[in-house]
């Protein structure tokens, strides 16, 4: 599977919960650079994936993205499965 592909399937996954809001951000000339994937508000908490596939990796201006989410206490993370991403909303479920 490609990331593409997993990005679909966690998109398809959070449609499916309810008051979850999200979007998929998108690069290239108009997108801000190192903003994670996936982008969601759900349950007054700012949560954003980043989408990885196989051995690839975060970038280093991706991890510097995420280290600020943490740093303004939103969550954000690396996942590699659609089962991690309902790991974390499972978390939140129980907040």
């Amino acid at each position: 599977m490609n990331e593409t592909e997993l990005v679909a399937k966690i998109k398809k996954y959070l449609k499916s919960v309810q008051d979850c809001f999200f979007w998929k951000e998108h690069g290239g000339q108009y997108g801000t650079a190192g903003i994670p994937d996936i982008i969601v508000c759900y349950r007054g908490r700012f949560i954003a994936f980043e989408v990885k596939v196989g051995k690839n990796k975060a970038t280093l201006l991706q991890e510097l993205t995420i280290r600020e989410i943490l740093r303004a206490d939103g969550y954000a993370l690396v996942v590699r499965s659609v089962d991690e991403v309902m790991n974390v909303i499972k978390a939140f479920e129980k907040e």
